[in-house]
């Protein structure tokens, strides 16, 4: 909602500051809303009138020091001038104080906003009155919240208020938020709070958990005999809080100590019930106490029987390995489980868990149609390598995903992983990758465990996060284990026992020969133009088509021969990912798609409607125009024999197949996997083989005609679609020799 005090904001930067170019602030838009933009303006003109001239959106040392040495504090005796005034009275309207009316006087009401705004930040005891210090200034002019935000914890809070006030005077510690939320800044400010209190100084403490600072909370063990009030209490009961343990904020409490025996379970540490160095370690920085020693390890060098021997006897039971190697010639050729490594890791009596990891270092890698490649090549590579069912693979997030590229990239991808995990397999799905990732996906539902990489604790994933609920392995530290040819480095992990991995394998299941991606670059436009001149061969014209005129056909929703044929290759992944998965030809599951779309008439969209409207209970949908029922059919058709996983309907009951309707008429890739399961159950009702990679094309053919019923009308339905075929199987087979 627009702020008409924000808005005399905006327009006051704009006039006084939005023309001059060597400022680099550019023209505000002007809608009444608070965010960065703004308030980058508002520190770039406070800087020019301080008379700074390399000005920075940035609220830095430099501008601190700036108003320290010219004016100590700022106030209704030490405003410079009246543009300055109306800077500082803009920044309060942005913070949603009141500012005064921006008239560029440091007025009552002024006054009034900046000692609430300490009170809100918690430092009024420290800087009591109405005056603007400078890091007070520097929290005036971020987008910090210093209030609880909806949803925020009125303890978290009070903490940060606490923090501020006890060490706003130290010189690295800067104004943290006081929203009720934890963050990256929070725990920072936390670990400068204990480097304080072990009496580091001004620029010793840094706020790294490094060695000073563990050599020093060794000896500062909290419990209800020791410590149990005070400073150290109060900074030990504010981690618990922060870790979302529910505790009250002070004393440790015979209810802290029981909480903290609960923290300590679930952490797997030792139970001691006490504040000792590994829970402290564990409440402030994600890799914990890296001393130590777990049960689960995992790495990219290949377990030989020494190897193994070695794991075994230092204590290991669990071992992660690659499915997958993108790049078997690089610097890891040993990453993917190797040839007999499993019977290997099985001698030496361990257990193995899967970890599947092409890429997946940035937010563009995540999409949906990658999550269905992904799954697809997981399935594919589990069952190569011998996983039975009941495995669960672990799909890596394998970068630093801000909250924002989750939900955008993450989410959709991992929803497109465990359907196609769920519905063509009987693996499970679990994500490997930061604390907040890791909880997102769980809590979304599209993950049953998580492999936690707790190693990279500068993650803003990971800082400000507890250990997810569901972690079954947390990364912690890189050691070397053995000696000799049993010398082996890996990643040490903690074990929680959520995932024991698989003890035993079956035969490896050989997946070569299958379709393979299109190679576009090579064959796009050839195989498009023997589309349409297979199509023209028998009666199917660019456009237009089944008596309708040109004009009729275009304004109601035709398709051209080029619009249908640019729509399936434009998802050629997932025609890839179903070949794969269900071992047919692509070009099966690809012709009668393309003939629908390209043979969609207005009379199709009538239908549609009527089903919409209620008027009828089913008709032919979505791009392979597939009937609700028919669908059905031959999922559960399917689901039976094994071939997918899931819960059969009853078309016979109007929900089921409104249910299944909705989902042909507005979700393309069920739809696409319907046709792929629709022809599979053809092969059923006509008595034949099952389509695979050796039928031969009177297989095909006869299951492409039973797609449009029975009869003469199906016979020629399946001549022409077996002509498709041909034309589409001419290129998917120069692509997978490739």
């Amino acid at each position: 909602m627009a702020d008409e005090m924000v808005l005399r904001a905006q327009r006051f930067i704009n006039t006084t500051y939005g023309n001059g170019a060597t400022l680099g602030i550019s023209k505000l838009a002007e809608d009444g809303k608070t965010g960065w933009p703004v308030m980058y303006a508002l520190t770039r003109a406070l800087q020019y009138e301080m008379g700074i001239t390399a000005l920075s959106d940035a609220f830095g040392p430099a501008t601190m020091a700036a108003i320290a040495s010219q004016y100590g504090k700022l106030d209704e005796t030490n405003i410079p001038s009246a543009n300055f005034c109306r800077i500082i009275q803009s920044a309060l309207y942005c913070k949603g104080y009141d500012g005064g009316e921006i008239d560029g006087t440091y007025n009552d009401r002024v006054q009034a906003s900046v000692a609430e705004l300490h009170r809100n930040m918690g430092v009024d005891g420290t800087y009591p009155g109405s005056a603007l210090w400078p890091k007070t200034a520097k929290g005036l002019f971020n987008m910090d919240a210093y209030t609880t935000v909806g949803g925020g914890s009125d303890t978290v809070r009070a903490i940060q208020q606490w923090l501020n006030g006890q060490y706003v005077l130290r010189k690295d510690f800067y104004i943290i938020p006081c929203d009720g939320y934890h963050s990256r800044d929070v725990a920072k400010s936390m670990l400068f709070a204990i480097q304080y209190e072990l009496g580091m100084a001004d620029g010793v403490a840094n706020g790294v958990f490094g060695p000073g600072t563990q050599s020093g909370l060794k000896s500062h063990t909290v419990s209800t005999s020791v410590n149990a009030t005070g400073v150290w209490a109060r900074l030990f009961t504010a981690a618990m809080v922060l870790n979302k343990n529910a505790v009250a904020f002070g004393s440790f409490t015979e209810a802290v100590r029981q909480a903290v025996v609960g923290f300590q379970e679930f952490s797997r540490l030792p139970v001691t019930g006490a504040g000792d160095f590994s829970t402290w370690a564990s409440l402030l920085v994600s890799y914990g106490d890296q001393s130590r020693k777990g049960t689960a390890c995992d790495g990219v060098t290949r377990i030989t029987p020494e190897k193994g021997a070695a794991l075994k006897a230092a204590g290991y039971a669990y071992v992660g390995r690659y499915l997958y190697n993108p790049y078997p010639d690089g610097d890891l050729p040993e990453k993917q489980i190797q040839t007999g490594e499993l019977y290997d890791i099985k001698e030496a009596g361990l257990r193995c868990y899967p970890i599947y990891q092409t890429w997946s270092r940035s937010a563009d890698y995540f999409s949906t149609p990658q999550g269905t490649r992904d799954a697809v090549e997981a399935i594919n590579w589990a069952r190569f390598h011998g996983f039975k069912a009941g495995t669960v693979i672990y799909f890596a997030v394998d970068y630093d995903a801000m909250d924002g590229e989750v939900t955008s990239y993450v989410i959709p991808h991992f929803r497109a992983v465990a359907r196609t995990i769920n519905e063509n397999s009987q693996y499970h799905v679990g994500i490997y990758g930061a604390r907040n990732v890791c909880q997102r996906v769980v809590d979304a539902g599209y993950a049953s465990v998580c492999m936690v990489s707790d190693m990279s604790s500068g993650f803003s994933g990971n800082l400000g996060y507890p250990l997810p609920s569901k972690w079954s392995f947390d990364q912690i530290s890189t050691i070397t284990v053995g000696s000799g040819s049993g010398s082996i480095e890996i990643d040490n992990n903690i074990a929680s026992g959520r995932d024991t991995g698989q003890g035993d394998f079956a035969a490896p299941i050989p997946f070569y020969g299958i379709d393979t991606d299109l190679d576009t670059d090579a064959y796009r436009a050839s195989m498009l133009t023997d589309v349409q001149t297979y199509l023209k061969s028998i009666g199917v014209a660019e456009t237009g088509g089944d008596g309708w005129t040109d004009t009729d056909w275009a304004t109601l929703g035709g398709i051209s021969t080029t619009e249908a044929y640019d729509a399936v290759v434009d998802t050629d992944a997932l025609f890839t990912s179903l070949a794969r998965t269900l071992k047919i030809r692509k070009a099966l599951i690809q012709a009668p798609v393309m003939w629908e779309l390209r043979k969609l008439n207005p009379l199709d969209f009538v239908a549609d409607a009527a089903v919409q409207a209620g008027q009828k209970d089913d008709c032919s949908t979505g791009w392979g125009q597939i009937f609700a029922k028919t669908a059905i059919m031959a999922r559960n058709y399917c689901i039976g024999e094994g071939i997918i996983s899931g819960t059969g309907m009853d078309y016979d009951d109007k929900d089921d197949l409104k249910t299944v309707w909705d989902k042909l008429h507005n979700d393309q890739e069920y739809n696409i996997r319907s046709v792929a399961y629709t022809l599979i159950f053809n092969a059923e009702l006509l008595g034949i083989p099952r389509p695979d990679l050796t039928s031969d094309d009177h297989i095909a053919e006869a299951v492409l005609g039973r797609y449009n019923g029975t009869g003469p009308a199906a016979e020629q339905y399946g001549a022409e679609l077996m002509g498709l075929y041909r034309v589409l199987e001419n290129y998917n087979a120069l692509s997978r020799a490739v």
